[in-house]
């Protein structure tokens, strides 16, 4: 079929065609705006319904007003013409629907409208696994944290990361989180920690090796405290086992 005007497509999918490309088409001699002002509205045709008010640009560069309409509308426009042009221009129009209801076409924007609502499906889902990927791992290992309530030694906090105890007090002094009181002393928080019930300290008895008893004190990290420390540390990149080994298979899926 030969375009004797554009056919554009409005924004629920349906053809439209130009206000002005019509008018210039069936050759009316009346002003554009002048034109829409005698047929439009007097005519019973409805903005928002039957055609949609837009600016595009004139030839001298200058805002003009034109007019997005159904092919309804624009089939009686040409029928109220009464000219030549205007039987002509709607039997194209006629052509244009036929066109546009035809098995084919029909077929066509289903398909296109399943692929959009399939891309989206698509992102929306990419980008729920992302979420899930981002908060999967700190719940992991809150579940773990949850799973106790009493304090523990930094041992036990050090085995998540496969870590020494030594070197777990080590990676905590070098963050200025706690010093050592003494060559023989226990660990215990700088100032700036120690009110944030990270920890608890304990005195245990023992015998020395003649028999008689001596004290030794213990600090604990509380299950607020271990969580400190997973939040410190993560911050340089350090995560615990549980964590590592969940985005090594994650890193491997996604290769």
């Amino acid at each position: 079929m030969n375009e004797l005007i554009k056919i554009e497509t409005s924004e629920s999918g349906a053809p439209c065609v130009s206000g002005r490309e019509l008018h210039a088409f069936l050759e009316v001699g009346t002003e554009y705006m002048k034109w829409t002002e005698r047929y439009f509205i007097p005519f019973g045709f409805e903005e928002g319904t039957d055609f949609s008010s837009e600016l595009t640009k004139s030839t001298g560069g200058r805002p003009a007003i034109d007019h997005a309409l159904t092919i309804d509308m624009a089939k009686e426009l040409c029928m109220i013409q009464r000219t030549e042009r205007g039987k002509q221009a709607r039997q194209y129009f006629l052509q244009v629907e036929k066109d546009w209801n035809s098995p084919q076409k029909i077929m066509a924007r289903a398909l296109a409208l399943a692929e959009k609502e399939l891309a989206t499906i698509r992102t929306t889902v990419q980008v729920q696994q992302q979420q899930i990927a981002e908060l999967q791992p700190k719940a992991t290992y809150y579940d773990l944290v949850l799973q106790c309530k009493n304090a523990i030694p930094v041992s036990i906090i050090a085995k998540d990361y496969g870590y020494s105890a030594r070197k777990m007090n080590e990676l905590l002094n070098e963050r200025g989180v706690q010093f050592k009181q003494g060559k023989n002393g226990p660990w215990l928080l700088y100032q700036k920690y120690a009110g944030m019930g990270y920890t608890s300290t304990k005195t245990q008895n023992f015998p020395d090796k003649n028999g008689e008893m001596f004290a030794r004190v213990h600090m604990y990290w509380t299950q607020k405290g271990r969580m400190f420390i997973y939040d410190l540390l993560k911050k340089d990149g350090i995560l615990p086992t549980i964590e590592r080994e969940q985005e090594e298979v994650e890193e491997a899926a996604a290769e």
